[in-house]
């Protein structure tokens, strides 16, 4: 190994245009950075700032080099730490392709993912590769190259690896260094499994923009309400699911007025938890004055099979705009289309099959070359499965899920339409169809 080459200031430009990669990204985000606070758990977790971060992907990568050989598959089983988002960024930067596994996943699940992807090596705790030189030259990987394997959540059967290359990953969410981190103060609370994408996809997306997160491991609603009223923290980002929790928690009883942006994705986020969540919030806080206005409310959509989001739509304070079923406008160099059984783009208002296009979908399906050519059309278009109809100026209404459609007497009802029904009626809480 060669010394250590001198530290250089990287500006945000120099970032942008280097194409970082898993392996390289921390550390050209510390050379920006620096000693700014990158991650902070609760007593007995970690707390590193950027500089900290780099130095143990640094040296947990050469651990894990010396029991690798490149393109090897690493399994990260640890449990839901920011540990666990580092040991991937280490094990890329090791010339390896990190499979990080929740650990809420049965034995059997873990071993079916160790078979599957053939990994030579699994990481249960950082520990386990904290003995290396550290690795100071990152392997050199090509932007479309495959950079990590995430399974999916096996619910229709084995879990199926997603092969993501690093323009997926890290490509999609560079453009954060842009955000103006220096001229005000944010933090996000977090508490979403990473080895989910949504949730490494997210970590990524705040480490590029120099938002320092607050990671709970596990969600509790009280405990989530407890660090946001505490820490003062500006961003929360969840799934539906957990705002649900937190408002029967008594979200309302919660000095919430700190945060500025809520956000949610994964799955449909009801109106009316959202026009409730940017009440709690705020648009600025002042002192002596205290939360003044209504915080924006984000919403992503997405999955695993394009790296993360593809669209997204927003609802600033006091307007009613971005909320209900439309997935939004698709996000930059991404493309969508509605069409009927045969690939057709059908007309406007008609329900069809969402298809997308765009750098974050996969290379394949690991080992399943079968099901990567159902997914995937030999022009690059992603199947998601999921109905939709063309909104106005371009947005995308999502209606349900393919396989959720139940004839009846020769129309086709949606399962997630019927959900709406039940759940517009006032003592209905939630439906599941």
């Amino acid at each position: 190994p060669h010394p250590r080459p001198a530290v250089k200031t990287l500006t945000r430009l120099d970032l942008l245009l280097r194409g970082a990669t898993l392996g390289t990204v921390m550390d050209s985000l510390a050379r920006m950075h620096g000693d700014r606070r990158l991650a902070e758990e609760p007593s007995g977790g970690i707390r590193v700032t950027y500089r900290q971060a780099d130095k143990r992907v640094c040296r947990w990568s050469g651990g894990i080099r010396r029991r690798v050989d490149l393109g090897d598959r690493v399994l990260i089983a640890t449990d839901n730490s920011y540990e666990q988002f580092l040991l991937c960024l280490a094990a890329a930067r090791a010339g390896a392709i990190p499979v990080p596994v929740n650990p809420q996943m049965r034995p059997e699940e873990i071993a079916h993912v160790i078979d599957d992807s053939g990994a030579t090596l699994v990481i249960s705790a950082a520990t386990d590769v904290d003995d290396g030189d550290p690795c100071t030259e990152a392997h050199v990987a090509d932007p479309e190259d495959v950079a990590a394997l995430f399974y999916t959540s096996g619910t229709t059967g084995t879990p199926k690896g997603v092969a993501l290359s690093h323009r997926a990953l890290v490509g999609q969410v560079i453009a954060g260094v842009a955000w103006p981190a220096r001229l005000h103060r944010d933090e996000v609370v977090f508490s979403l499994p990473i080895a989910h994408i949504m949730g490494f996809v997210t970590l990524m997306g705040f480490a590029c923009a120099g938002v320092p997160t607050y990671l709970l491991p596990s969600f509790r609603p009280d405990t989530v309400l407890e660090a946001i009223e505490r820490r003062r923290a500006t961003i929360f980002i969840g799934v539906p699911a957990m705002y649900r929790m937190m408002l029967e928690a008594g979200a309302e009883g919660y000095d919430l007025g700190s945060v500025r942006v809520w956000g949610s994705g994964a799955d449909v986020m009801p109106d009316d938890l959202a026009r409730a969540f940017k009440g709690f919030g705020a648009t600025l806080s002042l002192p002596l004055v205290g939360a003044l206005g209504e915080a924006t409310f984000v919403e992503g959509y997405g999955m695993v099979e394009v790296g993360g989001g593809v669209a997204t739509k927003v609802s600033p304070p006091f307007v009613p705009l971005g909320l209900g079923h439309s997935v939004g406008f698709p996000l930059p160099s991404y493309r969508m289309r509605v069409v009927d059984d045969d690939g057709v783009d059908v007309g406007g208002g008609e329900v069809g099959e969402l298809w997308v296009k765009g750098p974050g979908v996969l290379k394949g399906y690991w080992n399943a070359p079968e099901a990567t050519a159902e997914t995937v059309t030999a022009d690059g278009w992603l199947r998601t499965g999921d109905l939709a109809r063309r909104g106005v100026l371009g947005s995308v209404v999502f209606v349900g899920r393919k396989k959720d459609v139940i004839k009846h007497g020769g129309y086709s009802v949606y399962a997630n339409e019927v959900q709406k029904a039940l759940e517009a009626h006032e003592q209905v809480l939630e439906a599941a169809v």
